[in-house]
């Protein structure tokens, strides 16, 4: 190991003695002949492996790992992940006092190692009462441009992107849902590769930059949940969109129906899309060639096979118990496609409404008072000694499962709009600092709030969405 390398691993004594660490990394080397580097905050094992030739695996082959136990290294990990298959490059990410920071990326040379990874290793307990989550890693080569004018066709949009960024290779526009002439005042902006995004965003995320003489909003897009082959081969699920408010299921059923009548089971619409269900795959498949690109009632839609939730690679689960499995839980596009510009209306009822999803409530706890004699005998304790279900409230859930998981406190980040009737809306965007450079950036719900207290408790539950069971 180099001078580097000694340096990163003798900065692990205040977790495990220095000497003891640097002994077990330098046998795993020996023993594998990968060399490793500490650089940047991370430490790389591998990348190229020895005797690898040609270029590197291609995209899918990474998985994000994520709640490893700090004081847990490569000579221990490194083996649970030779499970799957061959490493490439095994990147864990340090803290400058030497223990990691809780996560780590393996790339394995195919893609089926990977999802094999995911499939073995995710909820795998790798220590005593520890469990590990892995899913699919993806490099992030798109962007989300808001604040555009809505007038803007895609063309004008690809010229404008092209003119003042590099490695533009498209731009995706959607219709408004009321007025199908204009866009929906954002765009995507696909790049030819993850570092030509990432110059485009540093030189467009100032705030001052503008198209048009508006003043734009940049930020990364949330990556397209990947779906394996195999479960895509048995959906039977199609997903339409650009379809008029003003369509009805009856309608859209009854258009799915005349290539092939009673071949659709059922339709599930949500503002200016649906799901449509086939009794069977071979039609759903044939509907798809048929529908797409035709119109309904005055609106050319899109019509492609629906992705649905896999639970393992995205830890979408609710707080209590799995999502049941019905047509909200399909997934198409990343989150931010269907959601912005952020949804002006009321709150719904807590629990919100999130993602199509009702968030569960935690196991019901008993909620009232009770007289407090004098002389009774109070226990300083702390809340994290308390169990989950004696909170009621989503952001001390959050707060409890960032805690229980070693994480810093959730960051939590206002922001406002003001809504057509002059009302000041409001939303916080979370992040958690120990996976911010991991599987997703940050979390913000698609619903705006009228109060300060919703928006950061319908915030808090969306995020607890997303991270999944405690």
């Amino acid at each position: 190991m180099n001078e580097e390398n000694i340096d990163g691993t003798n900065g692990c004594s205040k977790v495990r003695n220095g000497t003891q660490n640097e002994a077990a990394l330098l046998a795993l080397m020996e023993k594998t002949g990968y060399n490793m580097v500490q650089e940047n905050g991370q430490r790389k094992f591998g990348g190229p492996p020895p005797g690898w030739e040609g270029p590197p695996p291609p995209r899918g082959c990474e998985v994000f790992v994520g709640k490893i136990p700090r004081d847990m290294y490569e000579d221990e990990l490194v083996p649970v992940f030779e499970r799957a298959g061959k490493i490439y490059e095994f990147r864990l990410m340090m803290e400058f006092s030497g223990e990691n920071r809780g996560y780590a990326f393996v790339m394995y040379t195919t893609k089926e190692e990977a999802q094999l990874a995911i499939r073995i290793l995710n909820n795998y307990e790798i220590r005593p009462g520890k469990f590990i989550g892995v899913c699919v890693s993806l490099d992030n080569c798109r962007l989300f441009i808001g604040a555009i004018p809505k007038e803007k066709k895609k063309e004008e949009i690809l010229d404008e992107m092209k003119k003042v960024t590099e490695g533009v290779v498209d731009v995706i526009v959607y219709p408004s849902a009321t007025d199908k002439t204009k866009n929906r005042g954002f765009a995507f902006v696909e790049y030819e590769s993850h570092r030509a995004a990432a110059m485009a965003r540093r030189k467009l995320i100032p705030g001052t930059f503008q198209l048009w003489g508006h003043t734009i909003q940049v930020d990364w897009a949330d990556p397209e949940k990947e779906v394996d082959e195999e479960t895509m081969q048995r959906v039977k699920v199609l997903y339409v969109r650009n379809l008029m408010i003003s369509t009805t299921e009856e309608t859209i059923k009854a258009e799915f129906n005349k290539f092939k009548p009673g071949a659709v089971e059922r339709v599930k619409k949500l503002r200016d899309y649906a799901f449509v269900h086939f009794f069977n795959r071979e039609d759903a498949v044939a509907a798809m060639s048929v529908m797409n690109g035709k119109c309904i009632d005055g609106a050319s839609i899109e019509v492609t096979l629906a992705k649905p939730v896999n639970k393992e690679n995205t830890w979408r689960q609710h707080l209590n118990g799995q999502i049941s499995p019905n047509s909200e839980n399909l997934i198409v596009f990343a989150n931010k496609e269907e959601s912005h510009p952020k949804t002006l209306g009321k709150l719904p009822t807590l629990p919100a409404r999130l993602n199509g999803q009702h968030s569960p409530s935690p196991p019901e706890v008993e909620r009232c008072t009770y007289p407090f004699y004098p002389g009774t005998k109070l226990t300083p304790i702390s809340m994290y000694s308390l169990k989950s279900n004696h909170f009621n409230s989503a952001v001390m859930h959050l707060d409890y499962y960032c805690n229980k998981n070693n994480w810093a406190p959730p960051e939590y980040y206002l922001y406002s709009t003001t809504s057509q009737d002059g009302k000041v809306l409001l939303v916080y965007k979370i992040v958690i600092p120990a996976i911010a450079n991991g599987s997703q950036s940050y979390f913000m719900p698609d619903k705006l709030c009228t109060t300060l207290e919703d928006a950061k408790e319908l915030a808090a539950q969306f995020t607890l969405l997303h991270l999944g069971p405690f």
